[in-house]
């Protein structure tokens, strides 16, 4: 593990969203600070600061985690995704996850729901199929004040059934 010196400048390299960036840090610079502040991406919000709400969630090298808990000098060389990512921006078009969160009305405020977004998309990597409860069980993991999470649980499951008809679809055509 590399040691840094209290409050040392250093450069940070990192493929955000799939483009490599640089910038520096002081080496006590949360990622969700160095993600908004450095790097100008600012749909990661930052909620509790402590891990619990959810809202900083980001995936590093495909993984779901809070950024408000990991240095930015620990993403050095890693791949991070954040739901500017997600969609294809240059299109201009939503995945299929933000697509059904729109149709469900799966947000109010919208705060929590870039972090919501990307623990759904990692967990509909890792678990394909899963049931309502099991859904429910992954969302547990998030603080929403404005939800109530039906909607939330409703455009999840809508994906889930979405791509299991278009895999059965694209199986018949083959």
């Amino acid at each position: 593990m590399k040691h840094y010196k209290e409050s040392q400048l250093v450069s940070v390299e990192l493929t955000l969203n799939g483009v490599d960036r640089q910038a520096y840090s002081e080496t006590r610079t949360l990622l969700s600070d160095f993600l908004r502040h450095e790097l100008g991406v600012t749909g990661t919000h930052v909620g509790c600061e402590h891990g619990v709400c959810g809202a900083c969630t980001v995936q590093v090298d495909g993984v779901a985690v809070r950024s408000c808990l990991l240095l930015a000098v620990q993403a050095q060389g890693c791949k991070v995704d954040t739901v500017e990512g997600m969609g294809d921006s240059a299109e201009g078009c939503l995945s299929d996850l933000q697509a059904a969160f729109q149709r469900h009305h799966a947000l109010q405020c919208g705060y929590c729901t870039a972090g919501i977004l990307m623990s759904c998309d990692h967990y509909l990597r890792q678990v394909p199929h899963p049931n309502e409860r099991q859904v429910k069980e992954m969302l547990s993991g998030h603080l929403c004040r404005c939800t109530g999470y039906r909607n939330i649980v409703d455009a999840v499951l809508e994906v889930v059934a979405t791509r299991q008809n278009g895999k059965r679809m694209e199986d018949k055509n083959v």
